[in-house]
């Protein structure tokens, strides 16, 4: 697939394992993806629009009420998408394509990369905080894996183990590079 917006993929990819709404759609992004892929929530209805008009998904109605209420009583529209046979298959043309990109993006090591323009406490201090998020991060991330455990039996879920399993490693290189971080920079603030 010659197109690179790798939200079409995302959404390509969550509707292959069942209807979601669009709200559906940002709810799983902004879950166990999130801790590997971000998207915008603006995005997402566009995409579908795309996608819709290329074939690749299909849209249904039903009802739909807010929280507490009933749909019959709020008449609200409820719109779940499903994929169709193409979008499977553009799915599958794009899991096949052995170029991928694994862009690494974190702020925290841009400002630690120009740490030098400020005291070591400032740097010290990032380093603790992306830590304090690294480490919320990897205790979800270990929920999940322990509940994939479970579950392994389920073709889908020896992916998303996979998935979360690398997360694990990655996140416990990160906490265990921020400790040798934070004792080099201490070290140096006691000098």
């Amino acid at each position: 697939m010659a197109r690179e917006k790798k939200i079409d993929m995302v959404v390509l990819g969550l509707l292959s394992h069942e209807s979601l709404t669009g709200y559906d759609i940002k709810k799983e992004i902004d879950g166990a993806i999130s801790f590997f892929w971000k998207g915008s929530f603006g995005n997402i209805y566009p995409t579908l629009k795309e996608l819709e008009a290329q074939g690749l998904v299909v849209r249904s109605a039903g009802k739909s009420g807010t929280a507490g209420q009933k749909a019959e009583e709020s008449g609200r529209e409820k719109i779940a998408y499903s994929i169709t046979d193409s979008g499977r298959k553009a799915l599958k043309e794009w899991l096949s394509e052995e170029k991928a990109s694994n862009e690494l993006r974190y702020e925290t090591l841009l400002k630690l990369f120009f740490g030098g323009n400020a005291d070591k406490s400032i740097t010290l201090k990032n380093i603790e905080v992306f830590e304090q998020k690294i480490t919320a991060d990897l205790k979800m991330l270990k929920f999940y894996q322990s509940n994939l455990e479970k579950v392994l039996d389920e073709e889908d879920h020896v992916y998303f183990y996979l998935t979360v399993s690398f997360g694990v490693e990655t996140y416990e290189a990160y906490l265990k590079w921020c400790g040798k971080a934070r004792k080099l920079l201490k070290e140096r603030i006691e000098r």
